[in-house]
């Protein structure tokens, strides 16, 4: 008996079932490496319209964890996907390289008291390790750039331009020095950024202060309230969270519009706001009553007593105090509080008039009465006994409240008025316009993704401070500045001389600065200046990388000059890298560095919880790419909504595994279905295709216009989505499922097979450049195996170009209800199966009664419609209304074909082959099968 097996066009590929990635992903990125992918593509782009993704740069610290998988994933992906679209998409990834957490690090290595040269040359070498360590841990996630000449901050061409770009700044008039508050850390030593700033409960000492008016101006006070001068003492009560800033104190603020109440508590008068009396006087402890009312503004002005110290403090009027708790009225430390800060300027009290009695290290100065030399925090209960004892303190408590911590050490924060350098939100620049205002205008003139992004930003623009540029740390850019001895002022050559330190720098990096001696570039004038030890802040870094990086180190040559089309990070970068670059762009070139700012959110387990080491959720990447594989690291990354926060577990990570391999066995069989077809010998004209195979094109191109637009959205979620309904409904349970019989049955050079061949060749191609930006190691994979000794890279090609045919829409809809009728056919059948009657689809027999609309679609398949039901035989009839429509299955009495499996009334009918059917027998000795739709 004759093998028909054999006889069968049955697939066959090296592209195996199992992907095996942990295993096989390490020699693609090396065959990359070895064949310098990244390169080649460039050369490849050369010429094309430019697109610039520039990297924000991660710190060069630690290990990487799931958030910095999720970020450089996602940038490759967009970097690809612009490459696939014809742009010249470089990638040029970099780090962050200065700053405290490295300095800290070196110290806990290595010993406090360095000499700071020592600490710079330590900080330096830590940083190259970690960048190394970090850069390997970035290549294995399967991320293309020029990883061999990456941008580091610390080199000394971009630690020379940073110092360019203040310079520019200065120019422009935006730097200045001044005292301020600003947050600082006693741990750091050191002000910080905004950014640097994280919030956690804290328990605080909260208490209620008398402040005794001044003698001087009892007469005031009595008729600010319309009353006689009291014969009892009357005191302001304030309420406050912060005892240590008592010793601070130098004012009283109270709301100009607010009710203020005069309330006789027996032994005194006490000042409240009217609003707050019955929960401070409950609060206190007492009884009283109110003889008399008066706005805020009518005590402007009005002296009240320290409670312990012998100076005055006087009303000052602030809109920002409020009635949600205390008294109402505020005490001010002008050196510990913005708003304390804001109201003493308002009133034209100068910085040198600030009390500045807290030292860096978190202690009182030495010669402060009482508490000279203390730790604020530990001071806090000995200034309440001082309190208790001079008779100021009605009351004392606890509270838990949400308090700044340093994002480092995460420990609390105060404001600390501190001489620093300051870029200027509201100075206004050399043409006239304020920091603020170039800046909203930049962030208006901003595309966001998501949408909601532009107004975060702008209002965190409209309502931010100046920005704290100064730090007091060894490893830092340094502030080259050169103050005038007796009057503090700046060198009327700042501009210039900073131009020559940069000089320096750029050949012998930061240290330059340090070991100059001013004599150097001041001659005769050095002994009447002092050289700053200030350094930059580690935001200012990153912030002006589009001034040292994309003008200087890695130039891109973008036309328009340097500004990058995107810029992307998670969505705390706001407040971050957004916000300095935003800052510095405008003041430098009047717009932000970027045109589009993309954010995304950050991972969390499966629960919707924040990953902790204590709740053991924590996914490391390099252990899911160890296990899974990059490749499903990847998949995650592009399948979920990269907008709000990213769940990831080991139940997340298994469904992802599932699409993985459901794409995988799509392209096996694509690929072993084409292993004997060459498109450029084997091509079939598109007017010789079967209907079905036009549809299938028309699906095809459906799914390449939604997904290449989705690229350009960056709505990745939407394109995994597509992919897979394409691969499992649109290809697996329908093209491919009829297009077995044709490929598997009809003469290898067949007409028809090599039709089919030509359709899913452009399937092939399409699929797997759209897929290339989010699985990049099966799609190059995939590639090797349709180009075999080919040194190609589906990256070196841009997306597929379909061939173009008319009527695609009244295609789509015919063939949109011949799918809808075979559905429910296959359903019938599915019922007969169960029952035991049939074995297949094949064995069954179908009979289609159906109205106008379905009737017409399906009698246009004539011959071909048992193919598309997947039925032996298939009859049609017409129903007159669509309530008369039936669909019966039956088994089949008729005979199975050994060969294909249908079963026909003509197997056994060719003596020299009884167990095969005619149209088997036509297709291997004969002329072959006729078909013109499925």
């Amino acid at each position: 008996m004759a093998d028909y097996r054999k006889t069968l066009n049955l697939p066959d590929t090296p592209f195996p079932m199992r992907g095996d990635l942990p295993k096989r992903e390490p020699n693609w990125i090396a065959d990359w490496q070895q064949k310098k992918l990244y390169q080649r593509i460039r050369k490849a782009s050369a010429g094309r319209p430019k697109f610039v993704l520039h990297d924000g740069p991660p710190y060069a610290n630690g290990s990487l964890h799931i958030g910095h998988a999720l970020n450089k994933i996602l940038k490759d992906i967009i970097v690809r996907s612009k490459t696939l679209a014809g742009f010249d998409a470089p990638y040029v990834p970099g780090w962050d390289c200065h700053g405290l957490p490295i300095e800290h690090k070196v110290e806990v290595t290595h010993g406090k008291n360095l000499p700071a040269d020592k600490v710079r040359e330590l900080c330096r070498a830590y940083a190259a390790e970690q960048i190394d360590i970090q850069r390997t841990d970035f290549i294995r996630l399967g991320v293309l750039g020029d990883w061999d000449k990456p941008y580091r901050t610390m080199d000394f061409a971009n630690e020379a331009n940073e110092i360019r770009a203040l310079a520019e700044m200065t120019r422009n008039g935006y730097v200045f020095k001044g005292l301020k508050p600003v947050n600082w850390c006693f741990d750091c030593g050191s002000a910080l950024a905004e950014a640097e700033v994280e919030y956690a409960d804290k328990q605080s000492p909260t208490i209620d202060v008398a402040f005794p008016v001044s003698e001087a101006d009892a007469g005031k006070l009595a008729a600010a309230f319309g009353i006689d001068a009291p014969t009892k003492p009357v005191a302001a009560v304030i309420w406050t969270t912060t005892p240590w800033t008592i010793p601070a104190n130098q004012a009283l603020n109270v709301h100009p519009e607010f009710d203020y109440a005069l309330v006789d508590v027996g032994n005194r008068l006490l000042i409240l706001a009217q609003e707050l009396v019955t929960s401070a006087l409950e609060r206190h402890a007492l009884e009283g009553t109110v003889i008399a009312t008066a706005k805020g503004a009518a005590l402007d002005r009005i002296e009240f007593r320290h409670p312990f110290y012998d100076r005055v403090s006087p009303v000052y009027l602030a809109d920002y105090v409020g009635l949600d708790a205390g008294t109402g009225i505020v005490h001010s430390a002008p050196a510990h509080g913005v708003d304390d800060f804001n109201s003493w300027r308002a009133y034209g009290r100068s910085n040198e008039e600030i009390l500045s009695i807290v030292m860096g290290g978190g202690e009182y100065v030495p010669d402060l009465p009482y508490f000279g030399g203390m730790n604020i925090w530990k001071a806090n209960p000995a200034i309440v006994d001082k309190l208790r004892e001079v008779g100021a303190l009605l009351s004392n408590g606890k509270i838990t409240h949400s308090y700044m911590h340093c994002w480092r050490h995460k420990t609390p924060l105060v404001y600390r008025a501190t001489a620093q350098w300051f870029v200027g939100m509201d100075k206004t620049a050399t043409d006239g316009s304020t920091l603020r205002e170039r800046a909203l205008r930049a962030v208006e003139a901003t595309k966001f993704y998501p949408a909601w992004g532009q107004a975060r930003l702008h209002a965190m623009i409209a309502n931010r401070p100046d920005w704290c540029i100064s730090r007091q740390r060894n490893w830092g850019v340094p502030i080259p500045f050169f103050l005038h001895k007796e009057t503090g002022e700046q060198h009327p050559r700042t501009v210039e001389l900073m131009e020559e330190v940069a000089k320096r720098v750029e050949q012998e990096g930061i240290e330059a600065w340090f070991k100059l001696d001013s004599s150097e570039l001041l001659g005769a004038e050095a002994s009447q200046y002092d050289k700053i030890s200030d350094t930059l802040d580690v935001w200012f870094d990153s912030g002006t990388t589009h001034w040292h990086v994309l003008r200087g180190s890695h130039d891109d040559g973008h036309p328009e000059g340097p500004r990058a089309d995107l810029y992307l990070e998670g969505s705390d970068q706001h407040r971050g890298w957004f916000h300095s670059s935003l800052l510095t762009g405008s003041a430098i070139d009047g717009h932000a560095p970027y045109r589009s700012l993309l954010t995304h959110g950050f991972a969390v387990d499966g629960a919707g919880r924040k990953m902790s080491k204590s709740l053991g959720n924590v996914v490391v990447p390099q252990e899911v790419t160890g296990k899974l594989g990059a490749e499903i690291l990847r998949l995650w990354v592009a399948s979920t909504d990269y907008s709000g926060e990213l769940s990831i577990s080991k139940e997340i990570l298994d469904r992802v595994v599932e699409v993985y391999r459901r794409v995988r066995n799509t392209l096996r069989f694509l690929l072993a279905n084409t292993a004997d077809f060459d498109i450029e010998k084997d091509a079939v004209p598109l007017e010789q295709w079967l209907d079905i195979d036009h549809y299938a094109l028309a699906l095809t191109r459906q799914l390449a216009q939604q997904a290449e637009g989705d690229y350009a959205r960056f709505e990745f979620h939407r394109i995994v989505q597509a992919l897979q309904v394409f691969c499992a409904e649109d290809l697996g349970a329908f093209y491919l499922d009829i297009l077995k019989d044709r490929l598997y049955t009809t003469a290898a050079d067949s007409l028809p097979r090599r039709a089919a061949q030509t359709a899913l060749w452009h399937i092939t191609q399409t699929l797997l450049k759209l897929m290339a930006p989010i699985l990049s190691f099966t799609a190059e994979e995939a590639w090797a195996v349709l180009h075999p000794g080919a040194d190609d890279s589906v990256m070196l090609h841009t997306f597929h170009a379909l061939p173009a045919q008319e009527g695609e829409a009244g295609l789509m809809a015919r063939w949109g209800i011949i799918r809808g009728v075979r559905a429910e056919g296959l359903k019938v059948i599915e019922a007969l199966r169960t029952e035991g009657k049939v074995g297949s689809s094949l064995q069954a027999e179908l009979n289609l009664k159906l109205s106008a609309d379905k009737f017409g679609a399906m009698q246009s398949l004539g011959d071909d419609l048992r193919f598309v039901t997947m039925t032996s035989i298939a009859t049609l009839s017409q129903a007159d209304t669509a309530d008369a429509e039936q669909i019966i299955a039956t088994p089949s009495a008729l005979h199975k074909c050994e060969r294909c499996w249908h079963y026909t009334d003509d197997v056994g009918q060719n003596a020299d082959h009884p167990t095969i059917c005619g149209r088997c027998a036509s297709n291997l000795f004969g002329e072959g099968e006729q078909r013109s739709h499925a």
